[in-house]
């Protein structure tokens, strides 16, 4: 999983916004839970204090405190209930009090005395042995001509503590289900917000140069996304008219410039066979004749870009075996390279099928064996190398020359680029840059990739890969 992507953040986010409101919401309701219960608790302790206050012993004067005693005993029966009861004269007097529970959950000669100053009804809490918590009301009675009394009834809290321990154990359990749930809703559902951005994107990503008649696909949902594909695909409509226009542009001027180039070449050829000219003026016109040579170059190379730009390549596809192209090519270059004492060594003994244009690959071998020739030192080696691999027809042309710079190899396919101008004149490689960038584009056209690796000083390779023919 990809954790810098949208849809992994937004669902992060989400999960951890959502789980800690669960945590949060969970807290609040053990912590209100619990408060009401002990509320509640004591509420029923209180009424009972007060219930005993008000009869029993209000009425101690008459009946005697023994009596008291054995009432509380036989009417509430706090062993068999659980509870805690216990009566104290205002001198700190024991007149009454209960026994263990059944239930072992409090010992009640542990309970602290109550105040005995204090009164009116309050209530209390105490901590005991064990970690248990008794709670407890106090209601302070008695009449005016007999002695004060302080009534205590509480139970433990245990029943409560029970009860919060299981809304905390269901919390516990139906929390973290929870919010599973909801993440795994939330990342089906960001990944639907998202899925049109992903269609967008791919389709953007097949948008080149050469389909660019081609759309985004426009998502209708009355919303952002909506008015993104919209705005995009008007871009790419800009887009593709001011490059038909470069484009255009770029082929009418190519093709007006030749007639010129071609009158001027005549003219400086006739002036140049005038046999009065002095030596300095026919040298200066052989430099000339040099630069209109690589005007005229120049135009033809965008001359061929502009209509490989425009897939006039595609219109003359066969069916041919790539091998035989590539060593017939070399046979006819081989004149360049004994010029310089270069071994030229072809290895294309393997039939090679492949479709495209036939005349449009072979300037691909010229230019790339070319370019090789012109920058291997005399002596050198050159190999070229036709095989299969992977479903592709792979062509290798390397070299042992002079390589290529480490931070000039992603701009060798660029238009007009040259390592440096020295360095061409030096090796007498006086092109204009468009070479490779002619192969680039005749590869683009066939589906092919052309790849190239150099070491500087001990050569180049560069690498053809072409889906073979079905």
């Amino acid at each position: 999983m990809n954790t810098s992507s949208l849809s992994f953040r937004l669902v992060t986010w989400y999960a951890g916004v959502l789980t800690l409101v669960f945590v949060l919401l969970g807290a609040l309701t053990v912590i209100l839970l619990r408060e009401y219960l002990e509320s509640n608790v004591l509420d029923t302790q209180a009424r009972r204090a007060r219930q005993i206050a008000d009869t029993l012993v209000a009425a101690v004067s008459r009946t005697g405190e023994s009596a008291m005693a054995r009432e509380v005993e036989e009417l509430y029966a706090p062993e068999a209930n659980e509870r805690f009861m216990r009566i104290t004269r205002k001198d700190g007097r024991v007149v009454y009090a209960s026994r263990a529970p059944h239930d072992g959950s409090f010992n009640p000669s542990a309970v602290p005395a109550p105040s005995l100053t204090r009164e009116g009804a309050f209530l209390r809490k105490e901590s005991l042995p064990k970690g248990s918590v008794l709670i407890a009301a106090v209601s302070s009675s008695g009449a005016t001509d007999s002695p004060r009394y302080v009534v205590e009834v509480g139970v433990s809290n245990a029943r409560t503590e029970e009860t919060v321990r299981q809304v905390l154990l269901m919390l516990a359990i139906g929390l973290p289900v929870a919010v599973c749930v909801a993440v795994a809703g939330g990342f089906v559902l960001v990944r639907r917000a998202l899925k049109p951005v992903d269609n967008l994107s791919q389709k953007a990503a097949v948008i080149t140069q050469h389909n660019l008649s081609e759309r985004l696909p426009v998502v209708r949902t009355g919303d952002e996304l909506e008015r993104l594909s919209l705005s995009l695909n008007l871009m790419i409509s800009r887009l593709e008219d001011a490059i038909n226009s470069s484009k255009q542009f770029v082929a009418d001027a190519s093709h007006e410039l030749r007639t010129p180039l071609s009158v001027m070449r005549g003219e400086l050829e006739n002036l140049a066979q005038d046999l009065q000219l002095k030596p300095q003026t026919r040298e200066t016109l052989g430099s000339a004749l040099e630069e209109v040579d690589r005007l005229a170059e120049i135009v033809e190379g965008l001359l061929a870009l502009s209509r490989l730009d425009t897939g006039e390549v595609k219109s003359e596809w066969v069916r041919f075996d790539l091998a035989e192209l590539v060593a017939t090519t070399t046979d006819q270059m081989s004149l360049l390279a004994e010029d310089k004492h270069i071994t030229v060594v072809c290895d294309c003994a393997e039939r090679v099928m492949v479709e495209g244009d036939q005349a449009r690959l072979k300037q691909v071998v010229v230019n790339l064996l070319d370019n090789a020739i012109k920058y291997t030192p005399d002596g050198g080696r050159i190999r070229l190398k036709i095989a299969r691999e992977n479903g592709s027809a792979v062509l290798d042309v390397v070299d042992d020359g002079i390589g290529i710079p480490v931070d000039a190899l992603p701009h060798v396919f660029n238009r007009f680029f040259r390592v440096d101008g020295s360095r061409s004149r030096e090796h007498g490689a006086g092109g204009a840059g468009l070479g490779l960038s002619i192969v680039k584009s005749i590869c683009d056209a066939h589906g092919a990739r052309v790849e190239v690796s150099s070491t500087p000083g001990q050569g180049s390779r560069f690498r053809v890969r072409q889906p073979l023919a079905s």
